[in-house]
């Protein structure tokens, strides 16, 4: 047995046992509540960290899905602050010094996104940098439409992406010099327009929109040579745009397009009337049908080409690409009359002689009543 449970006598000693087993305890409760001190200690550190850590920034992983809207030309500090307003971010500070450790944070675009609230700065950013969480408003005007339909056009496809815009902030939208208009443009905007597929900044600015078409339009007359074959050819840029718009409303195969620019040309040049459905169309503003009737032929318009010779006084649609090379690039025929004979596959024929159009028209009557309604 141990000595410290003894007298000096050897003998069994209860009150030792007490001493020692009392000392024990202490020693086991110290030892205990410092264990449960240090514990509070570190929930306290642990607590005080996170709160440090987290007083400029969100934890964890996002609430409500929320869709944002970044517009053009904003800055990191500036989409940070769009971020905070929609609840996505706690502090554009944060969002700014994550950005500035990740270099794709110079990639961000204007756009729509997909995102979260409550957000740590580094998770928010790491989704706009992903292509899935972000979207872009298109508009697609095609090619053939007149000003006013390409703004039904925009309307329809903006409403389509929950955007509305009225006909009068589109009109507002046509300032002619701030449009950035060819020197040659006569102020008008008509043919202009270039049809294409736009991407649209919100929030909606119709000048933006006009202002990339007419940028577009420059750029396309640049690459095919537009002005320089108006010069080749002896006539004035405007002119032949006018005629590229007469072509893209005539035909829509690319094959026949240089051969109606020449007769149309070659009309010109014998001072006949050039004769074409599309002028007397938007004359009348309806292009629901291909043909015209004695009635709408009769109408009082110097775009009718029936009644009045030359060309109308300015362009008829906004031609694409194709159109616009064919009238600065016509072909060589001698060519005076064109029709198309097949409207489902565009077949035209062309005819130098008055007897040979009207074997070509015939054939195109002929069609016509094998397919009711559609001329």
């Amino acid at each position: 047995m141990s000595p410290a449970f003894v007298d000096n006598d050897g003998k069994f000693n209860w009150r030792k046992v007490g001493y020692h087993a009392r000392s024990a305890f202490a020693v086991l409760l110290s030892v205990a509540v410092l264990a449960g001190g240090g514990y509070f200690v570190f929930q306290q550190v642990s607590q005080a960290w996170t709160a440090f850590r987290t007083e400029d920034d969100f934890a964890g992983d996002g609430v409500s899905e929320i869709t944002v809207t970044v517009p053009p030309g904003a800055s990191v500090t500036q989409i940070g602050d769009v971020l905070v307003e929609a609840g996505v971010i706690k502090s554009t500070g944060t969002f700014r010094s994550v950005a500035a450790r990740n270099p794709d944070a110079q990639s961000l675009q204007p756009g729509r996104y997909t995102l979260l609230t409550e957000l740590p700065a580094e998770t928010a950013l790491e989704m706009m940098l992903d292509p899935e969480n972000r979207s872009v408003i298109t508009v697609t005007i095609p090619e053939g439409y007149t000003l006013g339909r390409q703004w039904t056009r925009i309307q329809t496809a903006l409403a389509e992406q929950g955007i509305e815009i009225t006909r009068d902030e589109l009109a507002a939208g046509v300032v002619l010099e701030d449009l950035g208009l060819p020197v040659w443009s006569r102020g008008k905007v008509e043919g202009f327009m270039f049809p294409e597929t736009y991407q649209v900044a919100e929030p909606v600015n119709p000048l933006a929109i006009f202002q990339s078409q007419v940028d577009q339009f420059k750029t396309v007359i640049s690459e095919i040579g537009f002005v320089e074959g108006a010069e080749e050819i002896g006539m004035d840029p405007y002119d032949v745009l006018t005629i590229a718009s007469i072509i893209e409303r005539e035909v829509n195969q690319e094959e026949y397009r240089d051969m109606v620019a020449a007769v149309i040309m070659n009309r010109l040049a014998l001072g006949m009337p050039l004769q074409m459905d599309s002028t007397v169309h938007y004359a009348l503003q309806d292009f629901a049908k291909v043909t015209t009737t004695a009635e709408d032929r009769a109408v009082d318009s110097p775009y009718n080409t029936y009644r009045y010779t030359g060309l109308p006084p300015g362009a008829i649609s906004n031609p694409g690409e194709a159109a616009l090379d064919a009238a600065s690039h016509p072909a060589d025929t001698d060519a005076l009359f064109f029709v198309t004979v097949n409207l489902d596959t565009g077949e035209t024929r062309f005819a130098a002689t008055a007897d040979e159009h009207s074997a070509n028209v015939a054939a195109f009557q002929q069609w016509c009543q094998a397919n009711t309604g559609r001329c």
